[in-house]
Order: structure tokens, then sequence, then C-alpha cells
């Protein structure tokens, strides 16, 4: 009977705890809507007609997940198609530019080219909203110095309008 007692007052406590003053919030996630990725795309191919750069642009979500791409009239290579999106990729897995992740295999941290499915090359950006990592965008023109150009006016566009 005590073992019952105490059980029940155990079970009392800890859903008193859950649901009193104290309770766990649940955490509110913030995601990149499909205004946000077209917004974005619309910001790079300004920045890339500008510099008469065209080329594919691709945003992803925090998880990598494709959520739009845009293939510009006249995009010289075809595998941008591909590299786009894989350099949008590798920028929401790393949360970092993949100029930086470049910029590490070229000073000799070559045991990074072995990360399988992931475009290690300038041109792939973070997208960051209060702080935090809600996707990446990833471009692939002409020139690596341009996809990067392209991919940062892209991502300075995600806060304004919103």
């Amino acid at each position: 009977m005590r073992q019952k007692a105490y059980a029940l007052g155990l079970m009392l406590l800890c859903s008193s705890a859950l649901t009193g003053p104290g309770a766990a919030q649940a955490l509110q996630k913030r995601v990149l809507t499909l205004e946000d990725a077209r917004r974005v795309i619309a910001a790079a191919e300004s920045e890339a007609q500008r510099n008469g750069s065209p080329g594919v642009v691709a945003v992803v979500d925090d998880g990598g997940w494709l959520i739009a791409l845009e293939r510009m009239d006249n995009a010289p290579m075809l595998a941008s198609v591909e590299l786009a999106p894989a350099k949008a990729r590798a920028a929401a897995a790393y949360r970092k530019p993949t100029q930086a992740l470049e910029e590490a295999i070229n000073h000799g941290r070559i045991a990074a080219i072995t990360a399988p499915g992931f475009v290690q090359m300038q041109g792939g950006v973070p997208l960051v909203l209060d702080g935090h990592v809600v996707g990446a965008i990833g471009v692939s023109a002409d020139t690596p110095a341009h996809d990067q150009q392209i991919a940062e006016a892209g991502a300075a566009a995600l806060g304004q309008g919103r």
C-alpha cells in the first residue's frame, strides 16, 4: 500500500512539473519559406546579371533539401545544375561558407575531400535568420569569385522584407 501511495505521489509530482509554471517550452524553429527562397534567388540573379555572369542558383533548407533552383538563360556550364545545389547542401551541413572549406583543402586539409556528397568549392553560403542557419544558397556561374559574390548577394537579401 505504501508503495502505491509513493508511486501515485511521484506521478502527480511529475505531471505537475510538466504542466506547471516551470514546464518546458516547446522549441520554435525558424524555417526558410518558398517566398524567402525566391527573394534570395532574385537578389542573386540580379547580382549575376549586373556582373554579366549568368549561372545556376539553388536554395536549400537547413537539412540540405532543395527548395528552389533557377537556371538563368545562357548559363555557361551544364554541370552547374548539379554543382549549385551541392554547394548549398555543403554550406547548410557545415554551417559555414564553402569558400572556407575550399581554403582548408587548399591549405593542406586534403582529407576534407573525402566527405561524401559535398562540393567544397566557393559559391555556397549559409542563410541565417536571428542567428540560426535556416538553409543555404549555392551558385555556379563562371568563376569562383563571381560564384561567391553572387551567393553573398543572395544571402544578404534574406533579412530584407521579413
